[in-house]
């Protein structure tokens, strides 16, 4: 395994590079084309239907998207033959009923129930998540603070700021639409990352206390070698289990199984990568954890 060879430490300076890479690259993304808010967001219309069990999403998605000019959420409702759809509200009033589009595809279609997201309520719930997002740094940075010296936790938020940024820009360059759903997966991806940063930060602190005398260099190589084994079968099983849900979870779950995958991915390389390369370049030393000698005179 490569942390357990002599060029150990130029891979983690290459990997560093590409991570440094991508996060400006995620940025320029972000501030050049912005996020594709959902309607959780920015407001719409729910409607709930009811046709043919023999008629498909992919009919119905097609038929919306054509008449509505727009993109349009079908979701299945539980039961055969019903179906949550989810879209924008028209900006024309001569925009042709859902129910008069339907019936071209079954016409038995019963229009269930409809319902009006608006745009206060959306910023209402675009408010609240950042403030929930804002919340858990501020406690991860706390957290970060007590637990390691400042040029050690430095890695792992740097780390954090690294997998949440990434996914974001993901999701700006795809223009894949960023509901609540992805949001949690963003906040689930900072808890991930986090377990990930402390395993390998708090194994860096050990050698460093045990081998006063090594070089960071070292002590980072031998910290990685003792944890590269737990992280890859951690990230490996993890990533099998969101895959199953990406693949089989259904167009309403493809945006959290998405966001997650790939915030698990970044979470892993990030940890191995940025997480320890940064206290290095902060000079971070054994003296930084040893106890410190106190003065005999009063």
């Amino acid at each position: 395994m490569f942390i357990t060879m002599k060029n150990a430490t130029k891979w983690r300076y290459f990997t560093s590079v590409i991570s440094l890479v991508l996060l400006v690259a995620s940025l320029v993304t972000i501030g050049v084309r912005g996020l594709n808010w959902g309607l959780d967001f920015t407001g719409g219309i729910v409607t709930e239907v009811s046709l043919s069990s023999s008629v498909t999403s992919h009919e119905l998605g097609t038929a919306l998207d054509t008449a509505l000019h727009q993109d349009v959420s079908v979701i299945a409702a539980g039961e055969p033959g019903r179906w949550v759809l989810r879209y924008a509200i028209p900006e024309s009033d001569t925009a042709p009923d859902v129910q008069a589009v339907l019936h071209q595809l079954d016409a038995n279609v019963q229009v269930l129930n409809t319902s009006m997201v608006g745009p206060q309520v959306g910023q209402e719930l675009a408010d609240q998540g950042g403030l929930a997002l804002l919340i858990a740094v501020l406690c991860i940075l706390g957290y970060l603070s007590y637990r390691f010296e400042w040029r050690l936790a430095s890695g792992s938020v740097f780390a954090l700021a690294h997998d949440v940024i990434f996914v974001l820009g993901f999701f700006a360059a795809t223009q894949m639409e960023f509901n609540l759903t992805v949001l949690a997966a963003v906040l689930a991806i900072l808890g991930y990352s986090l377990n990930d940063s402390i395993i390998i930060a708090d194994r860096i602190r050990e050698v460093l206390i045990a081998k006063p005398n090594a070089s960071i260099q070292q002590v980072n190589n031998e910290a990685l070698a003792a944890t590269i084994s737990r992280t890859l079968v951690t990230s490996g099983t993890t990533l099998m289990t969101v895959g199953a849900l990406w693949i089989m979870g259904g167009g309403p779950l493809e945006g959290f199984a998405l966001a997650m995958f790939i915030g698990i991915l970044t979470g892993t390389w990030s940890s191995i990568s940025v997480g320890t390369v940064l206290p290095e370049l902060l000079k971070l030393k054994s003296e930084h954890y040893l106890p410190k000698p106190i003065a005999e005179e009063p």
